[in-house]
C-alpha cells in the first residue's frame, strides 16, 4: 500500500500539472476519463492489465517478436502496477484541484514580476504541493490497504500476501475463526490509523481566497511543452489500452459465455439496486440530521467505514451468523449490508453540503408551515436534492456491482455474483470467457450509474 501510494502520487504530479496549464482538444474527455477507474470494478481492471502485461499479453508478444525474454506481472510489482492503474487518476484529480485553487491574483502577481517556470514552482506550485501531496498519498494508502481482488489475482504467492488475503485463507481454507478475527482486528487498526492520519494531514493550501479563478499558469514552451504532452499521452495510453484490450477480447468471446454468467449478473444487479437504495436512504437521513444540528456521533458513524473493508466487515458478520445459520444462505443479504456500509461515507460527503444549503435556505420556512415528515420529504427535500441523490445512488450501485470482498467469503455456486464469476474464470485461465463476463460487468456498472445520475438530473430540471 505504501509503495502504491508513493508511486501513484509522484506519477500524478506531472499529469496534473500538464492538465492545469495546457488547453487542448479532448482535455475535458481526458479529465472525465480520470474519474472512470473509481467506478471500474477491480476485476475488470485486472483483466485489462493481464491482456497487456500478462503471459500472452501485448507487451510479451512484442518482446517475443524482438527475441527478448518475457516478463511476469504476478507478484509485488504486479500488485503495485494494478494499484497505480486504479489510483493514479484519483491522485491526478486531487492534485489538479490544488493547481486550480491557486488564486488568480497570485498568478497575476507572479506574471507581473516576470517569474519563469523555476520561480513559479518555488513560490507557488511547491508550497501548494507540500500541502496537497501528504493528504493525497494517505487517501490512496487507505484505499490500497483494503485491496483484496488485486492481491488475490496478481499476488503470485506468499511474498505478496496481505492481511486481507490471510483473513480470506483463514476463513475459507483453514476455518480458523479465531485467527480470522485477530487478523481482522489488525486490519481495522491499520485502517483506522491511516484514516486518522489522512484526516489530520489533509489541509487547505493556505494561499487565501481570490476574486476569481479564470487565470491559469503560463504554459512554457520548449522541452517543457513536450514533457507535458508526453505525460498526458503516457497516462492516456496507460488508462485506455487495458480497457480497449478487455473490450476487444470480450466481444470475441460473447458467444461462448458460461451458463453461470447471466444468473450471476442478475444477482449482481439485485445487490446493486438494494445497496444503492439503502445507502442513499441512510446517507440522506444522516446528512439531514447533521445539517439541522451538527453532532460528532453522526460524523463518526458516517466516516468510520473508511477505516475498514468489505472483508473485515464480512468476517465480523460471518462470526455472528455462523453459529446460527449456514453463512451461504445469507450471502446476498450480507453483501448488501456490507456494500451499504462501504458506500455510506461517499454518499454522506456528497449530500452534506446540499442538505446544509437546503436547511439554511428553506428550513425556517418549512418549520413555519409545519411541513414535517413525509410531506416535507416529498415536496421539499427530494425535489431539491434529486441531483446529488441520483449521483450518489449511481456511485453506490456501481461500487456494489464490482465488489469482490465479502461475497468471496460467503458465496457458494448458487450465490456467486458477476465479479466472483469473473475472478473464478480468470483463476481457471479461461481468459476469453473472463473478458466477456468482465465486459458485461463494466457495461452494467456504468449503465446503472448513468441511469441513476441521469434520473436525478432530469428530476432536478
Amino acid at each position: 500500500a505504501l509503495l502504491s501510494a508513493v508511486f501513484s502520487t509522484l506519477l500524478a504530479i506531472p499529469v496534473a500539472r500538464a492538465l492545469a496549464r495546457r488547453r487542448f482538444p479532448g482535455r475535458g474527455a481526458l479529465i472525465t476519463l480520470m474519474g472512470a477507474p473509481f467506478l471500474l470494478p477491480a476485476v475488470v481492471a485486472i483483466l485489462g492489465l493481464l491482456a497487456v502485461f500478462g503471459r500472452s499479453g501485448l507487451l510479451n508478444q512484442g518482446l517475443a517478436a524482438l527475441g527478448l525474454p518475457a516478463i511476469s506481472i504476478y507478484g509485488l510489482h504486479g500488485v503495485v502496477v494494478a494499484h497505480i492503474f486504479l489510483n493514479l487518476p484519483l491522485a491526478t484529480r486531487m492534485i489538479l484541484q490544488g493547481w486550480l485553487a491557486l488564486p488568480s491574483e497570485r498568478i497575476r502577481l507572479a506574471q507581473s514580476l516576470g517569474f519563469g517556470p523555476r520561480e513559479t514552482f518555488r513560490h507557488l506550485e511547491g508550497p501548494m504541493l507540500r500541502e496537497v501531496l501528504p493528504g493525497t498519498a494517505l487517501v490512496i494508502l487507505v484505499i490500497c490497504l483494503t485491496s483484496f481482488a488485486v492481491v488475490i489475482t496478481l499476488g503470485g504467492g506468499p511474498s505478496a500476501t496481505t492481511i486481507e488475503l490471510a483473513i480470506y485463507q483463514a476463513v475459507r481454507f483453514e476455518f480458523d475463526l479465531g485467527k480470522a478475527a485477530a487478523l481482522a482486528g489488525m486490519q481495522l487498526a491499520l485502517g483506522s490509523i491511516a484514516t486518522l492520519a489522512a484526516w489530520l494531514l489533509t489541509r487547505p493550501a493556505g494561499f487565501g481566497a481570490g476574486l476569481d479563478r479564470d487565470l491559469r499558469l503560463t504554459a512554457p514552451a520548449g522541452w517543457r511543452r513536450w514533457g507535458d504532452m508526453g505525460a498526458l499521452a503516457a497516462v492516456g495510453l496507460f488508462l485506455t489500452l487495458p480497457l480497449a484490450a478487455v473490450l476487444l477480447r470480450g466481444l470475441t468471446g460473447l458467444a461462448d459465455l458460461p451458463a453461470s454468467v447471466l444468473p450471476a449478473a442478475g444477482r449482481s444487479i439485485l445487490v446493486a439496486l438494494a445497496s444503492a437504495l439503502l445507502a442513499t436512504t441512510a446517507a440522506l437521513t444522516l446528512a439531514l440530521a447533521a445539517a439541522r444540528r451538527p453532532r460528532p456521533l453522526i460524523e463518526t458513524a458516517a466516516t468510520l467505514p473508511l477505516a475498514t473493508s468489505g472483508l473485515v466487515l464480512g468476517t465480523g458478520l460471518f462470526l455472528l451468523i455462523q453459529p446460527l445459520v449456514p453463512p451461504t444462505t445469507l450471502a446476498l443479504p450480507v453483501t448488501v449490508l456490507v456494500n451499504l456500509a462501504l458506500s455510506l461515507p461517499y454518499l454522506y460527503r456528497i449530500l452534506l453540503p446540499e442538505t446544509r444549503a437546503l436547511h439554511a435556505d428553506y428550513g425556517r420556512l418549512a418549520d413555519s408551515l409545519a411541513l414535517q415528515g413525509w410531506p416535507r420529504l416529498r415536496w421539499l427535500v427530494l425535489p431539491r436534492l434529486a441531483r446529488p441523490l441520483g449521483f450518489g445512488a449511481g456511485i453506490a450501485a456501481a461500487l456494489s456491482m464490482g465488489d469482490l470482498g465479502v461475497i468471496a467469503l460467503f458465496a457458494g455456486e448458487q450465490q456467486a455474483t458477476l465479479p466472483l464469476v469473473v475472478s473464478q474464470l480468470t483463476g481457471a485461465y479461461r481468459m476469453e470467457a473472463a473478458a466477456s463476463a468482465a465486459l458485461i460487468l463494466v457495461t452494467l456498472s456504468f449503465a446503472l450509474f448513468w441511469v441513476f445520475d441521469a434520473g436525478g438530473r432530469r428530476v432536478a430540471a
